[in-house]
């Protein structure tokens, strides 16, 4: 196993918190409703096409033909985005920022829409510390498909046997592995800090 140069995080769930139900909590107060809509309407494969880089008014104007009694929480979807990320991980955001202040080679790559990814960028500063981001919304190419990782590496000029992986979605850190990177699961900053001691990442 080659000795680890090159250290990328995953953003959401990993340095910052997202759970696209938080403003919907509120807006669709009724459990079972708000499960309904998101299992048939706002859906996970309909969102993850806003991160491979379809644009909302794309996304929302295929919804309202298919749902328009539902129309105004699908325009609530991106209206009320900033509420889905409502926090950062203070814990997992120290320790990126120490690996950065003690001269390792971090970058950031993140399946998210590249219009949401603007506001973040303002909102968490961290964002800017390391030494590069990849935004699927922006390359129109997402996590786990092989040219998202590749892509990574030609930006950052990366080895990618040199390089290691962390997100929070396994299907990620196994294509990860697969375009020949080593990769960890991320459960916690925690659990994290140990991996990069056992891999010899001083931290």
């Amino acid at each position: 196993m080659s000795e680890i140069k090159h250290i990328v995080f995953d953003i959401g769930r990993v340095l910052i918190h997202y759970d696209a139900e938080l403003p919907f909590l509120r807006l669709i107060p009724d459990a079972q409703k708000r499960k309904w809509f998101f299992d048939n309407v706002c859906t996970s494969p309909w969102n993850i096409e806003q991160d491979r880089g379809r644009t909302w008014e794309e996304a929302e104007a295929e919804l309202l033909a298919i749902h328009p009694d539902h129309a105004e929480n699908i325009r609530n979807f991106r209206r009320y985005w900033h509420e889905m990320v409502p926090h950062a991980y203070d814990d997992s955001v120290a320790l990126m920022e120490r690996l950065i202040d003690n001269g390792h080679d971090v970058t950031l790559l993140t399946n998210w829409a590249a219009d949401t990814f603007i506001e973040a960028r303002a909102r968490f500063p961290f964002l800017e510390k390391p030494r590069g981001i990849t935004v699927s919304g922006e390359i129109k190419a997402i996590k786990p498909d092989r040219a998202i990782y590749d892509h990574h590496v030609l930006s950052f000029g990366l080895d990618p046997a040199a390089s290691l992986f962390i997100d929070d979605s396994q299907k990620n850190v196994d294509g990860a592995i697969a375009a020949g990177w080593q990769a960890v699961l991320f459960t916690d900053a925690a659990a994290l800090e140990a991996d990069l001691t056992r891999l010899g990442i001083r931290v």
